[in-house]
């Protein structure tokens, strides 16, 4: 057998996302996948140890399978695709331009949830979806008041800290606070006044979200370009456009997306040209 061909097999067994696709919704997706396929994994592992040619591929697979059916591995499953769950719509909507104008209202909701997951009854929800989990699948569920035992060490020598505060505080809790800032970092407020100002172009509903205030912050993120009278020369052609696209020129009408706006702009630049 070589080196273990089980990864074009695995695959396509799961239906698991192309390597070179790493966008969120790939991972949402493909760790939901392997929840739902674990059993089937399991079987797949499991032939390849009945099957190997040699004692050396047995003993990868044993340890493959071995690694695999573990609390350890079930817990982090649950974990990602929870998480990935909850912030799967804010990425598939920073994906679409035309989408962009939920972006601030999703990260605000995707931070909360991640927060509302840290409290003690979602800690018992979960911990309870997974114990489920393993229960179906033969894995052993660890006493969480015993002491923290790591997988990679001898079992004669058990951390200082009991596993509920491995899992609780040093696994869920820090991979919740982790995204959570991860989400301040990636929004903070010069990125949170760049959506505001796109989002306020959005002709969606005959331009309901134009606001020339929250534009006119976005524009101060870039005094090297307008300086004060430029300034003063922008919100004035602004207070004119909107009022044009609005009530005369009906091309700007029934408009779906900034996609749509951007097209209509360039026609009319051409035209006019």
């Amino acid at each position: 057998m070589g080196e273990l061909k089980i990864g074009r097999g695995l695959n396509q067994k799961l239906g698991l996302i192309r390597a070179g696709d790493t966008r969120w919704g790939s991972h949402f997706k493909s760790f939901g996948n392997f929840i739902r396929m674990f059993g089937s994994t399991v079987v797949v592992l499991d032939t390849f140890v009945e099957d190997a040619c040699t004692l050396d591929d047995r003993a990868k697979a044993s340890g493959y399978l071995e690694a695999f059916q573990t609390y350890k591995v079930a817990f982090l499953l649950h974990l990602m695709t929870d998480i990935l769950g909850i912030t799967n719509e804010l990425n598939v909507s920073l994906q679409k331009n035309s989408k962009s104008a939920n972006a601030i209202l999703l990260v605000q909701v995707a931070k909360k949830r991640l927060q509302t997951l840290r409290r003690d009854d979602e800690w018992g929800l979960f911990v309870d979806k997974v114990s489920i989990f393993c229960i179906k699948h033969d894995i052993l569920v660890p006493n969480f008041d015993d002491l923290y035992v790591n997988s990679g060490r001898s079992r004669r020598k058990p951390a200082d800290y009991t596993a509920f505060h491995h899992y609780r505080v040093d696994v869920f809790c820090k991979v919740l606070d982790w995204q959570v800032q991860e989400l301040n970092d990636r929004f903070n407020e010069v990125t949170t006044d760049l959506l505001h100002g796109v989002a306020c172009l959005n002709p969606i509903d005959s331009f309901s979200s134009f606001d020339i205030r929250k534009i006119m912050k976005m524009v101060e993120l870039y005094p090297d370009d307008f300086d004060e009278f430029r300034m003063s020369a922008l919100e004035n052609q602004l207070a004119s456009y909107i009022i044009d696209v609005r009530d005369f020129d009906e091309k700007f009408s029934n408009l779906n997306g900034l996609s749509d706006l951007s097209k209509r702009l360039v026609k009319n630049f051409i035209n006019l040209g």
